[in-house]
């Protein structure tokens, strides 16, 4: 039951991206900002994925992961604001409800083909939260309960998140990175 009654959503049936020409360097830099802001998501993920294999082979001790956590955002963040995972998914849930009420909309009075994109990235999001609810309950569970069963689950969730949200920042950018600055949207 730890995935089975989240929706998730065929990469395949996204909406097409309108092609706009003749953007200025002016015009792609929202685009551009929309993306290092990802990428700090992008990176996190990652560290976090090599540990989680790594502790799973059992190369990783806890010094180890410790101190190769120690330089992330979101563990810097966790140290100042609370939980490691209730701080990133803060980040995250942040970030989206920016979009959700301000971007979207925006981007979606341009054309059906960018209210059709808006549509789609608002319900990926609605999957990214859930999948970001159940890696906290994971985690807690894992925390209070330390073994195997409790690992793998948290390994699972993980790893859906991962796939979910690398694929979905990737097709936010490429869907309205240029439109912003196209249709003059601050980030």
């Amino acid at each position: 039951m730890l995935l089975k009654d989240i929706q998730f959503l065929d990469d395949a049936t996204r909406p097409a991206i309108p092609k706009l020409d003749g953007l200025t360097e002016a015009q792609k830099a929202p685009g551009e900002h929309l993306r290092q802001i990802h990428d700090h998501l992008r990176e996190n993920m990652v560290v976090l994925g090599r540990l989680i294999e790594r502790a799973a082979e059992g190369h990783a001790t806890v010094e180890e992961v410790k101190a190769e956590t120690a330089d992330l955002v979101m563990v810097s963040n966790y140290r100042r604001f609370g939980t490691l995972c209730g701080q990133y998914c803060q980040f995250v849930h942040g970030h989206h409800s920016i979009e959700d009420q301000y971007i979207f909309p925006s981007l979606a009075q341009q054309s059906p083909a960018f209210k059709a994109i808006s549509d789609r990235l608002q319900a990926e999001h609605v999957v990214v939260h859930q999948l970001l609810e159940r890696l906290i309950d994971a985690l807690i569970a894992l925390a209070e309960a330390p073994g195997k069963s409790n690992f793998e689950d948290a390994v699972t969730v993980f790893r859906a998140l991962e796939k979910v949200l690398l694929s979905h920042l990737h097709y936010e950018e490429d869907s309205i990175g240029d439109a912003l600055g196209y249709f003059e949207i601050g980030v």
